[in-house]
């Protein structure tokens, strides 16, 4: 059996719209609506959807970069919903994040050495000076930099060479999750490959566990064992990544899956064009959100919002219509 490392219990996190003559709540934003799932220590879950669909939401607030409207988190068997100070300091040494944006997520006023000694010296892992530099350098070859760079400013680096400093510093106080927030996204395409290849590779090393956000289905499919699809703020479908290619069992990761580019003309005929706009995250639809968009939507889904159910062993869509048959 797999132990897991990570449970997320029925997470819900709204953003409150403030308004009126006193500056009241009177709406809110629903980024993520009850989700739930088991992440296994060792493995990479993919985590795709729409922009807005709360992916990014999510993952901070499972390693509490955000607070939680309601639901709960456990990490290693440990509810770390409510971990506050010291407590909760000491949980930032087992979850880190690598951020989307490369030039935004380094102090452009410190050097590649500051960057990487600065989560040694808040979590007290570096006892001297010499343990530090040690430490600084050993990071900076796992991510394949040279010592050269220590004196540089983020500036002077390429997209893809931040983004390996962005993995450095995330590994500096030796976690055990990462959140990888889009960390491709804005490199190009041939310097996407090297850094995919160099999360893997520190995977295997270091016994890392990950939560893979992307956009790019073709990526998520090369590193993930499990996916998991967002609409809305909700998971409509997660199961081990060649089920979910092979045999969506939800509308929506079929017409995702349908819009992956493909060097053959003809492919066209098969494309799933999605009608409408995402609804709005404040006025979500009744029943099944997804119901407004969907080609095989029926009365029921109209009026009552799909659980989440096991169609197959180990994969779980929350379609009325979904089958071990499919759809």
């Amino acid at each position: 059996m797999s132990e897991v490392l990570l449970r997320a219990e029925n997470v819900v996190k709204s953003y409150p719209i403030l308004g009126g003559v006193f500056n009241q709540e009177v709406a809110s934003v629903k980024a993520v609506q009850g989700v739930s799932f088991e992440l296994n220590r060792g493995e990479t879950l993919g985590l795709v959807g729409e922009s807005g669909c709360g992916k990014s939401t999510l993952g901070r607030c499972l390693i509490r970069l955000q607070e939680l409207t309601s639901g709960r988190v456990f990490f290693n068997g440990r509810d770390i919903t409510h971990l506050k100070g010291n407590e909760l300091r000491e949980l930032r040494r087992k979850m880190q994040i690598i951020f989307q944006d490369p030039y935004g997520s380094l102090n452009p006023r410190m050097t590649v050495n500051e960057i990487l000694e600065e989560p040694l010296i808040i979590h007290k892992l570096g006892l001297t000076e010499k343990d530090r530099n040690d430490r600084v350098r050993e990071l900076l070859n796992l991510v394949g930099l040279r010592p050269e760079s220590l004196q540089r400013y983020p500036h002077e680096f390429s997209g893809g060479q931040r983004q390996r400093l962005g993995i450095a510093r995330a590994l500096a106080v030796s976690p055990e999750l990462i959140i990888c927030d889009e960390p491709v996204s804005a490199l190009d395409v041939s310097v996407q490959a090297q850094v995919i290849n160099l999360l893997m590779d520190l995977q295997q090393k270091l016994g890392l566990t990950y939560i893979f956000i992307a956009h790019d289905l073709k990526v998520v499919e090369h590193v993930s064992a499990r996916v998991a699809v967002m609409y809305l703020g909700k998971i409509v479908e997660i199961a081990k990544s060649e089920d979910i290619y092979r045999t969506p069992q939800h509308p929506y990761t079929k017409a995702l899956l349908s819009a992956i580019p493909i060097p053959d003309p003809r492919a066209k005929e098969n494309r799933i064009i999605l009608s409408g706009d995402v609804p709005s995250p404040v006025n979500p639809p009744k029943g099944c959100h997804f119901h407004t968009r969907c080609p095989i939507a029926q009365d029921k889904c109209r009026i009552d919002g799909p659980e989440l159910k096991e169609v197959k062993p180990e994969h779980w869509a929350s379609c009325h219509l979904a089958s071990s048959e499919g759809l």
